[in-house]
């Protein structure tokens, strides 16, 4: 008797785990993009203060041996400006990494949107490697319908050209198909997310 006792006992258990695991997990805006965006191996930096962001920026540098940056963006040229970093305005040079805001950050697969206001008329594809960008939490959207309504929003009547998306934050070298050849979107990427709410 005691062993049907053990074995429906470990029947039941087993039975509310699977249902317990099966259930659907709800996350919030952040935790869904931060989720995605790390899973895709995105570098994650929160900050609550702009001198979060100045630090970040210096160590990121310092890590990276980067005495050099890119960065066209005249509020981000105050932050980067405060540091002992030489800084490119032109986008023509991409060694050199490339500091920069974007549009959208779309929680439900982890992608950064950007467009002509960061990119000018470059393709991502044709940027450096190593990018830096500065977003705030405020620029959190679910999907991607909900990113190209609020620049059609903002933007109503001058909507920016050249809207694309880096979707892997891991370069990997000698491993493009055809289809993809000259277009990867493949950054090494570091977020500053500054807490705006």
């Amino acid at each position: 008797m005691n062993f049907f006792k053990k074995l429906f006992k470990n029947y039941t258990e087993s039975q509310l785990n699977k249902e317990i695991n099966a259930q659907p997990v709800h996350l919030s805006l952040d935790d869904s993009f931060v989720h995605n965006f790390i899973n895709k191996g995105g570098k994650f930096l929160y900050c609550t203060k702009i001198s979060e962001v100045e630090n970040n920026l210096k160590n990121i540098a310092l890590e990276n041996n980067w005495s050099e940056i890119s960065c066209t963006d005249i509020d981000l040229l105050k932050i980067a400006g405060n540091l002992n970093i030489n800084i490119n305005s032109n986008l023509n040079n991409h060694t050199i990494p490339f500091f920069t805001t974007c549009e959208h950050l779309i929680a439900n697969n982890g992608d950064i949107l950007f467009s002509s206001n960061q990119l000018g008329s470059q393709k991502l594809a044709s940027l450096a490697e190593d990018f830096i960008v500065y977003a705030t939490t405020s620029q959190l959207v679910k999907n991607n319908g909900e990113a190209l309504t609020a620049i059609k929003t903002h933007f109503s009547g001058n909507i920016p050209t050249n809207i694309s998306a880096v979707r892997n934050y891991t370069i990997k070298k000698g491993e493009d198909s055809f289809l993809d050849y000259g277009s990867s979107n493949s950054k090494n990427l570091y977020l500053l997310l500054f807490e705006d709410l």
